[in-house]
C-alpha cells in the first residue's frame, strides 16, 4: 500500500502598498507651514483686537473688487493644476491634439497655464502694494501695515516658490527621455503645495478683505 504524498503548499504573502516617502515628507512639511501661517493669523487677530479704530480706517483703503478678481484667478489655478495632475497620472506629459483641444492637453500645458495664473496673482499683489503705499499704508506706517504686509507678503513668497517648482517640473518633463512614475510623483507632490497655498490665501482673503 502506497501513501500519496502531497507537495507542501506555499501561502502567498499579500503585497504591501507602502506610501511614497516623498509624498509623506511633503505632507509633514506642509503641516509645519500650516503652523507658521496659524501664527501669522494669531498675530493679525491680536493686533486688530488692540487697534479697532485703526483697522476700520485702514481697511477702507483696500480695493475689494481688485482683490476678488486676483483671488478668483488663484483659486482657478488649483483646478488647472489638478488637471495637470490627472495628465501626469496618465503618464501624458504633452498634448496629443490641437492647442485648443483642452481634453487632450498634457501635464506641461496645464502646468504652464497654472504658472501664468500664479504669476498674474503675484503681479496683482504687487500692484495692490503700490496702490496702498500711495495711500500711505506701508510696512512701517502702523500696526495695520505691519500685519497686512507680513501676512500677505509671506504668502506671496510661498506663491513664488510654487512658480519656481512648476518651472522645475516642466523642465524635468522636457528633459526626461521617458515620462515615468518619478516625474509623475514630482508633479503630484507639487500640486499638494499649490493647493495648500491656495487654501491659505482663501483664509487670508476672508480675514483681511471680507471680515474687515
Amino acid at each position: 500500500m502506497t501513501t500519496a504524498t502531497h507537495a507542501p503548499t506555499t501561502t502567498a504573502h499579500p503585497t504591501l502598498n507602502r506610501p511614497n516617502m516623498v509624498s509623506v515628507g511633503t505632507v509633514v512639511w506642509l503641516s509645519s507651514e500650516l503652523m507658521f501661517f496659524a501664527g501669522l493669523f494669531a498675530m493679525y487677530f491680536s493686533l486688530r483686537a488692540a487697534s479697532g479704530e485703526l483697522w476700520a480706517e485702514e481697511t477702507a483703503k483696500l480695493n475689494f473688487p481688485f482683490a476678488l478678481v486676483n483671488t478668483i484667478v488663484l483659486v482657478a489655478s488649483s483646478f488647472t493644476c489638478q488637471m495637470g495632475v490627472f495628465a501626469a497620472e496618465r503618464l501624458q506629459p504633452r498634448r496629443t491634439g490641437g492647442v485648443f483641444a483642452f481634453a487632450r492637453w498634457g501635464m506641461i500645458e496645464w502646468f504652464l497655464l497654472t504658472f501664468l495664473m500664479g504669476a498674474f496673482f503675484v503681479a496683482g499683489q504687487a500692484t495692490e502694494y503700490a496702490m496702498l503705499v500711495s495711500e500711505h499704508v506701508s510696512l512701517s506706517s502702523n500696526a495695520y501695515g505691519s500685519a497686512f504686509y507680513m501676512t500677505t507678503g509671506f504668502h506671496g513668497l510661498h506663491v513664488i516658490g510654487g512658480l519656481v517648482a512648476f518651472l522645475f517640473i516642466i523642465g524635468r518633463a522636457y528633459a526626461a527621455k521617458q515620462f515615468g512614475h518619478f516625474e509623475a510623483t514630482s508633479a503630484i507632490v507639487t500640486s499638494y503645495y499649490w493647493h495648500f497655498v491656495d487654501v491659505v490665501w482663501i483664509g487670508l482673503f476672508l480675514v483681511i478683505y471680507v471680515l474687515k
